[in-house]
């Protein structure tokens, strides 16, 4: 059952290929019927089969998963991959995958493989659960929610709390707005959001969600940033289930693509959690070292010790003093909670 994906005559002439972006750099791609849904209950039933989904298969005595991420792109249209061994972070080893389309029929959306033009159709989704299948062999995989081990993560001795209450905006931010939805009261970026205080090294936690934007695609879709001194962009934006780009969830913006693409599917809370060392400066004011910064997002490492060798798109120049914490505002409607920061020396 393992190689009915990965390695029968069918898919040979593809190879295993790897699932590319459609995002560039300063993409804006949205239509005339552009909405953002911020709950799962507007968002209709493509909402209901899009996401990641995990099944098994055993093939002489060796158990082993098998991952689908499946993208809505509005309509009925879909857009995906199938995964060896597992999901990212959770056992995909970053390269073998299949991409695959989508379109609903009826209550199921039927999925193929679009290789060398030709359709190939290997599964339906639908009801949470998705079977691919090859003539008489199938193979089930259930739909799942992953979430981030530090959600909720409570802030140490000594943190500064920067948002967890609507209190909080005024106290410690100049600009933004509070969002009231169904299940809280979050900080919504509305004009780019910056702390009134400054920073230079820190440890940071960041919660934030993604709004549902399904005909948008690229710069366009749910798109944010959290700029560490309002110089360096940890780019913010829903990039579920693409390759994982510099400009994509994740990356140090056109600087440094993540390890991995850990972004989840929009309307799921995500985290991340920041170690950054500002860059170094002489008596003189001469840049001695650059700036650095470690990353987690959604509890697996995306960024080591990455070097920023220069301000990113948008932030401000660099310089010997402090700066504020920046949430961008890209005119989507992305919104945030839980964060804290720990300063260190």
């Amino acid at each position: 059952m393992r190689r009915l994906f990965f390695g029968l005559a069918l898919l040979a002439s593809a190879s295993i290929m790897a699932y590319s972006s459609n995002s560039t750099a300063q993409e804006k791609q949205k239509t005339d019927k552009v909405r953002a849904y911020l709950q799962p209950k507007e968002a209709g039933p493509d909402f209901e089969n899009q996401g990641e989904y995990v099944g098994e298969v055993t093939e002489n005595g060796k158990t082993e998963k098998v991952g689908l991420q499946l993208i809505s792109k509005g309509d009925g249209k879909f857009q995906g991959r199938i995964l060896r061994d597992g999901l990212p972070g959770d056992g995909w080893n970053g390269k073998d995958s299949l991409a695959i389309t989508g379109l609903t029929n009826g209550d199921k959306v039927e999925l193929d493989f679009d290789l060398k033009g030709e359709k190939n159709q290997v599964g339906t989704v639908s009801g949470g659960q998705a079977v691919l299948k090859k003539g008489e062999i199938s193979l089930t995989l259930k739909k799942v929610e992953r979430k981030s081990p530090t959600l909720g993560a409570k802030p140490p001795e000594g943190a500064l709390v920067l948002f967890d209450k609507p209190e909080d905006l005024k106290a410690n931010w100049n600009g933004g707005k509070i969002a009231e939805l169904p299940d809280g009261k979050f900080l919504q970026v509305a004009g780019n959001v910056k702390t009134k205080k400054a920073f230079t090294n820190y440890k940071m936690h960041v919660e934030f969600r993604l709004p549902y934007m399904p005909r948008s695609s690229g710069q366009g879709r749910g798109n944010s940033g959290v700029y560490m001194q309002d110089r360096y962009e940890i780019q913010v934006l829903d990039s579920f289930a693409l390759k994982g780009e510099n400009n994509e969830c994740g990356g140090i913006y056109t600087i440094a693509a993540p390890k991995v693409n850990m972004c989840l599917p929009p309307l799921q809370w995500q985290t991340y959690d920041i170690e950054f060392k500002a860059a170094e400066y002489d008596s003189a004011g001469k840049k001695t070292k650059n700036a650095h910064v470690t990353v987690s997002q959604n509890g697996t490492l995306i960024q080591e010790n990455q070097e920023i060798p220069k301000s990113t798109g948008g932030g401000q120049d660099e310089s010997p003093k402090p700066g504020p914490i920046q949430l961008q505002d890209h005119g989507d409607p992305v919104v945030y909670r839980n964060i804290w920061i720990v300063e260190q020396k």
